[in-house]
Parts: structure tokens; C-alpha cells; sequence
């Protein structure tokens, strides 16, 4: 059966609004299905230019978060003897994050699947351990993992 010129034009234009019509159906339906659920909420910190972040727990699986605590440990300065270490705080090196201007955080968490970030002096690296001068106090969960992307999240990086 050949196809007159009339329809050789029309059907493909038909096969494409009705493309178009289930692509815009779907993607209507997906939305409605995600309206209200956030992966993320972020709150303001009251006093602070800090927010809160909270995740889902799909989002922290996603995310890999993992974590580790701030510790004591005795650590020589650089250049010194091992005699002359001393109990400092340390966190893994992996917890450290810095932001555009070079200062340095790490995310705490205050409460399961919530991450708040903290202003941290990092006196020297030793290793794959930040030997801490100021920061959370030893016992505090830190994150270690997935804290670039908590950042982004709290700082609306790649949000319209």
C-alpha cells in the first residue's frame, strides 16, 4: 500500500505530538508523585548565617555519609621530637572542608541525618589526621564523607 504525500507528512507529525503528549503525561505524573518530598530541608540557624541541613535516609544512602568522631590523641608538631607529643584534638583529614575563602569546617551531627557545619582551626595535617588549635569537642560526630555535597546543599549550589 503506498501512502499519498498528505499522509507521508501527516503521520510522522502524529507520531510526534502523540510522543510529545505521553512525555508531558509523564512527566505530570512524576511530579505529582514527588510534590512534598524533599531529599533535603535546609533551616536557618537563628543568630547565625548557618543553616541546618536534614536528610532522607535515601538521600544520606545516596550520598554515602559516613562518619567518625573528633578525638584526643598525642601528636608532635611537625619538626619535633616524638617525646614531645602532646593530647590534641584531631579529626580525620577527610572531615575538613573549605570554603571559597579558604576557611576551614567540618559538618557535625547533632542529631541522626542532620548536619550542621562548624567554623574549625586546623593547626597542622599529620597523615590523614587534621590536628585541631579550635573545633567541636572530642565525642562529636563528624562527617567525613559527603560533606562537599552537604555544603552544596546547604549553600543552594546548582538550584535555580
Amino acid at each position: 500500500m503506498q501512502l499519498s504525500n498528505r499522509w507521508r507528512v501527516a503521520v510522522p507529525l502524529l507520531v510526534a505530538a502523540l510522543a510529545l503528549g505521553v512525555a508531558a503525561c509523564s512527566r505530570g505524573q512524576a511530579e505529582e508523585q514527588t510534590e512534598g518530598y524533599r531529599d533535603a530541608k535546609v533551616e536557618q540557624v537563628a543568630g547565625s548565617d548557618l543553616s541546618r541541613v536534614t536528610l532522607s535516609p535515601q538521600a544520606a544512602e545516596r550520598l554515602g555519609i559516613a562518619t567518625a568522631q573528633v578525638k584526643v590523641q598525642r601528636v608532635a608538631a611537625p619538626g619535633r621530637p616524638a617525646a614531645s607529643a602532646a593530647a590534641r584534638k584531631v579529626v580525620p583529614y577527610a572531615a575538613v572542608i573549605y570554603d571559597e575563602r579558604g576557611d576551614t569546617w567540618t559538618y557535625t551531627v547533632p542529631r541522626p541525618l542532620t548536619y550542621l557545619r562548624q567554623h574549625i582551626v586546623v593547626e597542622f595535617i599529620q597523615g590523614d589526621l587534621a590536628v585541631l588549635s579550635d573545633g567541636p569537642a572530642a565525642g562529636t560526630t563528624v562527617v567525613t564523607t559527603g560533606a562537599a555535597e552537604l555544603l552544596g546543599t546547604e549553600l543552594g549550589v546548582g538550584e535555580e
